[in-house]
């Protein structure tokens, strides 16, 4: 499973952010071998408005199938689930205990937003 993680660095060892619309990286990775790159959100670090709908159309334009993140907003979920995209919120930890999660069936998929827009 191709997925996206929302991430504080670029790296496997880099921390889950929280923020799935303002998060700095967003790690593509295929769950199974482990291959990875980062995808940089810095357009949407700052972004007075529209963060996590273009955070959530970088992601969809990767061609993942999961996102793993912190929290979702409203938005983000409606653009994600749209594209059949899996979403994973509640995920702490780093990138690649992300991973190994997923891989071991102890992630939940969500079936809602867990938070207003405009979180902070």
């Amino acid at each position: 499973m191709k997925v996206a993680v929302s991430s504080q660095g670029a790296g496997l060892d880099s921390a889950v952010d929280q923020r799935f619309g303002r998060a700095r990286y967003f790690i593509v990775a295929d769950a199974e071998t482990g291959a990875f790159s980062a995808v940089e959100n810095e357009q949407n670090l700052n972004a007075a408005q529209g963060a996590g709908i273009q955070a959530a159309q970088t992601v969809v334009n990767q061609g993942v199938q999961g996102v793993l993140t912190g929290h979702c907003g409203p938005k983000a979920f409606r653009v994600l689930s749209a594209a059949g995209i899996s979403i994973y919120v509640g995920v702490q930890g780093t990138v690649q205990e992300a991973l190994e999660k997923l891989k071991a069936g102890e992630l939940q998929e969500t079936a809602e937003s867990d938070v207003e827009g405009h979180w902070a």
